[in-house]
């Protein structure tokens, strides 16, 4: 038997790399200081205003940036909710440059500024800001059950705190809900070099059944399926997502769905959701449990689930008031 030939094969499949090997995660850094040692990137994204425009810088990681401008100003504050423009820039030393070429506008982030001329060639200087939610640090009213404020969680199933005394994602509450109101505040991870449903991706679930999602999806379309959406059924009206590294609110006014005697839907369930203080779902009627539910629609109350899907997402400030 003639080995050379064995012997060559072997040694060429070993140096050829497994076809199944899993790829690295991207990089989810949970501080900004573990953000800044990472790069510029986390301090050049953010939101940038002026009384006329409204400008989201994300980073997308290996020095690449995208410029979302609003006219008026940003959502939420002041924004007309004409067509959005956009423009792909890069790292040009310490500063996101954005070359935006014949109709559209050029400008150039650093040191808390976003300076540049508008699509007419009109010269702007826009302002960095740091937006809070109206709703952030509420308190439960009378009436309400406190299901989380930080000294323990009892009031979850596995519930695990990390060293700052936040819960994190992959937890059900023990108590089952009906129709109520819920308050929570939840904190996305910066994980530029995300995409997708891989970039700081949890889920709020009310009775288990219908999933307000949760993701970092800071200056993107405001899909179904995105921050704020209710997932696969209703897009936001508006894509109030703050940058990742931001407490961000969700009040969630619920109606659970009505059955009859036989069992049988009579009304489907709706929400009625405030992200970040602002109205983004008027009493939405929701027809089906949502994807990934926990439960399937019965006539049962269910609990709330803060979904794991990969992510490390962190909630606080979490209190249920039952309806009247």
């Amino acid at each position: 038997m003639k080995l050379a030939p064995i012997l060559y094969i072997l040694l060429l499949a070993a140096s050829l790399p497994a076809a199944d090997a899993p790829k690295p995660k991207p990089a989810a850094y949970l501080t900004e200081a573990e953000a800044r040692a990472a790069g510029p990137d986390f301090d050049l994204q953010g939101e940038y205003a002026d009384a006329n425009f409204g400008a989201q810088v994300i980073a997308l990681g290996d020095s690449k940036f995208r410029l979302v401008l609003h006219t008026g100003g940003l959502p939420g504050a002041g924004w007309d909710k004409s067509a959005k423009t956009e423009v792909e820039g890069a790292l040009t030393g310490a500063k996101a440059v954005f070359k935006g070429g014949e109709g559209k506008p050029s400008a150039e982030a650093a040191g808390g500024l976003l300076t540049g001329t508008d699509a007419t060639g009109k010269a702007f200087k826009l302002i960095k800001v740091f937006r809070q939610s109206s709703t952030l640090g509420a308190k439960p009213p009378a009436g309400a059950k406190i299901l989380f404020d930080g000294s323990n969680s009892e009031s979850w199933q596995n519930g695990k705190l990390d060293d700052r005394k936040f819960l994190r994602c992959g937890t059900k509450s023990k108590d089952v809900i009906q129709s109520g109101t819920l308050h929570l505040e939840f904190f996305l991870p910066f994980k530029p070099l995300g995409r997708g449903q891989d970039r700081g991706n949890s889920g709020v679930y009310l009775q288990d059944r219908y999933e307000v999602q949760v993701l970092d999806s800071f200056g993107l379309k405001g899909e179904n399926n995105e921050c704020g959406g209710i997932y696969s059924k209703h897009r936001p009206a508006l894509n109030m997502c703050f940058p990742p590294l931001t407490w961000q609110t969700y009040d969630i006014e619920f109606t659970e769905a009505k059955f009859d005697a036989a069992g049988m839907k009579t009304k489907d369930a709706t929400l009625t959701v405030k992200h970040n203080g602002v109205l983004i779902h008027d009493k939405a009627p929701v027809n089906s449990a949502t994807a990934s539910a926990g439960l399937k629609e019965g006539t049962t109350p269910g609990p709330i689930q803060l979904q794991d899907h990969g992510n490390p997402i962190y909630y606080r400030n979490i209190w249920w008031q039952p309806a009247k």
